[in-house]
């Protein structure tokens, strides 16, 4: 049988090692899909520290994944070899349950993440339900594509379903993996947008991507700033600190929203008088579907939102996913396979 290259992580906590595999085939309802490229997503670390309930080891990690269609299983009817396509965070659904039934798949019970629930995008092949595929549109290469199956989708749901409308006031707090595609998106959307990270070492990029404002909240007092605008109609919290959080509730204003979308597992601290006194309320969002992924993509080469993105090959994914750790890959780490 052919092989294929694969990266995976053994058992919890141990390390990501590259091993060679046999190709998989693609079962009925599923394709084949011959990677490209697979960005690294500090949720990747679910799998490798085993954070996750029920994780089967081995497994492959990766659920930014671009690649092209070279095999499909029975009954797949609307793809076909040779498509360029990418699964992300929303890896399949049952459609049975009650949530899918409602056709709310993204929070299908059954719901199936690549990386987690099967292997996933840091291998040269991997198989996905025909459900879960998105078409990557030409305008984007894999590489830029990959991070906008999870980064790009979550930042950007989120906007569309925020209820701001053009001209309003948007803030994006933290400017990194999430932030820099959140100030892209709020300002293709025609938000008037503000920036809101540590220090004046972000004014710049913030600036580059489009930011019309910046508040440094190290200097300033970010819910003051806010306010002096006339207060937030939404502000996208990408950063994972819940403090940073609790420092800008007072900034939004009148029906105002805190829309979270960075994952953290500590406590926001607000008191109802902030909620109740401006009808004010905070609210997070999940990545989307398969549709959703390709919305994201073909929003994203038509008003020229890009991520910014470092490289590496398969056989250093070891090196890449400590870099993305270690908060130092500007912005976001895509392994690429050469095929």
């Amino acid at each position: 049988m052919a092989k294929m290259r694969a990266v995976q992580v053994a058992q919890p906590n141990g390390p990501l090692e590259l091993i060679e595999r046999d190709i998989p085939e693609a079962a009925s309802g599923q394709v084949r899909i011959k990677v490209q490229a697979c960005g690294i997503c500090h949720s990747d670390a679910f799998t490798v520290e085993g954070a996750f309930p029920n994780i089967q080891y081995p497994r492959v990690p990766g659920h930014e994944i671009v690649g092209i269609i070279d095999a499909v299983g029975a009954g797949v009817q609307t793809w076909a070899a040779g498509q360029r396509v990418g699964v992300g965070w929303h890896g399949g659904h049952c459609g049975r349950c009650d949530r899918c039934r409602r056709g709310d798949f993204i929070n299908c019970r059954f719901a199936q993440t690549p990386g987690l629930h099967y292997d996933g995008g840091y291998a040269d092949y991997m198989v996905a339900p025909s459900e879960a595929l998105a078409l990557v549109p030409d305008e984007l290469s894999s590489e830029e594509a990959a991070p906008l199956l999870c980064a790009g989708i979550t930042t950007f749901n989120a906007l569309r379903h925020s209820g701001a409308r053009p001209g309003d006031l948007v803030g994006v707090l933290g400017i990194g993996g999430l932030g820099h595609l959140g100030v892209q998106f709020a300002v293709k959307m025609g938000f008037h947008t503000v920036a809101i990270a540590r220090g004046t070492d972000k004014e710049p990029l913030a600036r580059q991507l489009g930011a019309h404002r910046y508040i440094d909240s190290q200097a300033q007092n970010v819910a003051e700033e806010l306010t002096k605008l006339g207060g937030a109609r939404v502000i996208l919290a990408t950063a994972t600190s819940s403090k940073a959080m609790t420092a800008v509730v007072d900034g939004l204003g009148v029906d105002g929203k805190l829309l979270i979308v960075g994952v953290t597992a500590d406590p926001i601290e607000v008191t109802p008088l902030q909620l109740i006194s401006a009808r004010r309320s905070i609210q997070g969002w999940p990545s989307g579907t398969a549709m959703d992924s390709q919305d994201t993509m073909a929003f994203s080469a038509l008003t020229g939102v890009r991520t910014m993105i470092e490289t590496a090959p398969l056989d250093r994914a070891a090196e890449a996913y400590a870099r993305m750790m270690s908060g130092k890959a500007r912005f976001r780490m895509v392994l690429t396979t050469g095929a």
